[in-house]
């Protein structure tokens, strides 16, 4: 009998913990919760986090996530306003505002982004097909995102969604294309290479020109300079021998009768043809007689 109680008393509280589990659900710190009776919303979406109840086995609850969710989108090819072709890689980055209506739309991620993903690739190449391919790539690219943006918003707001950006990760042109212009690119680079070559082989050829003109000028001066010296040099040896030779006229005759001798018997020929009497020979024979002035 008493078996019997305690059994059942087990079952009670099993009963007992297992209703009270499915009467209790958990809202996280990330996530909006729905409450729905029989596929009817019967309270207002929750958005704080805590413990709450509901009826078991009677109300579910759908968590809608509220963080900011990433959808990365294929790339496309977008006809840019001056006839060019753009292949356009874009991400964006959303947030469910209003979960009810989210849920109402499109239930799930998945079916947001394959939705989300179809409006900003049509807003896309909306917006883009009305600028040129310079506006697009550099100069206007961060006001065309905000258009962009601005356009999504108003299409998403009737989904829940609301877009808090839009970026053109990649803008670049078809490979074809792409090949075309820089081969142009390395055409027009190659003919201002050779441009600047002459220039510099002609400047080269200039400056190298003026330098043989200021080394031949140079030189000229050197040389008129050195001339100049020279022949200061050779009168003022002049003068100084003259004045000697005024000094002591019979020692600057035995001097140049030295060097005579010196450069007269010069190394393998010593012969001379001269009269015996002749005074070449004065300080040899007679090295203490003055020399006879020749008349």
């Amino acid at each position: 009998m008493k078996s019997n109680i305690r059994f059942g008393l087990g079952i009670l509280v099993l009963a007992a913990a297992f209703v009270g589990l499915n009467a209790a659900f958990v809202v996280p710190q990330t996530s909006h919760a729905l409450v729905f009776q029989f596929g009817r919303l019967v309270r207002e979406p929750i958005e704080l986090p805590g413990l709450y109840f509901k009826w078991p086995f009677i109300e579910t609850v759908t968590l809608i996530d509220k963080r900011v969710l990433d959808n990365d989108l294929r790339p496309q090819t977008v006809l840019a306003s001056d006839q060019k072709n753009l292949v356009v890689d874009a991400f964006t980055r959303y947030r469910i505002t209003e979960p009810l209506r989210f849920y109402q739309a499109l239930n799930n991620p998945r079916a947001a982004n394959q939705t989300l993903e179809r409006i900003v690739n049509d807003r896309v190449r909306s917006v883009l097909s009305g600028a040129t391919t310079t506006q697009i790539i550099n100069t206007d690219r961060a006001r065309l995102m905000e258009k962009i943006q601005e356009e999504v918003n108003r299409e998403t707001q009737a989904l829940g969604i609301t877009v808090v950006d839009v970026r053109l990760s990649r803008v670049e042109l078809p490979r074809e294309t792409m090949e075309a212009v820089f081969g142009r690119m390395k055409t027009e680079r190659q003919r201002e290479a050779a441009d600047l070559r002459a220039q510099g082989t002609q400047l080269a050829q200039s400056i190298r020109s003026r330098a043989d003109r200021d080394v031949q000028i140079i030189l000229g001066e050197a040389n008129k300079k050195a001339e100049e010296l020279r022949g200061q040099g050779d009168a003022e040896k002049t003068r100084i021998l003259a004045e000697a030779y005024a000094r002591d006229p019979e020692f600057s005759s035995f001097y140049r009768s030295m060097q005579a001798y010196e450069q007269s018997f010069t190394k393998g020929d010593t012969r001379m043809v001269l009269s015996p009497d002749s005074p070449f020979f004065r300080y040899f024979n007679r090295p203490q007689q003055p020399a006879q002035p020749q008349r």
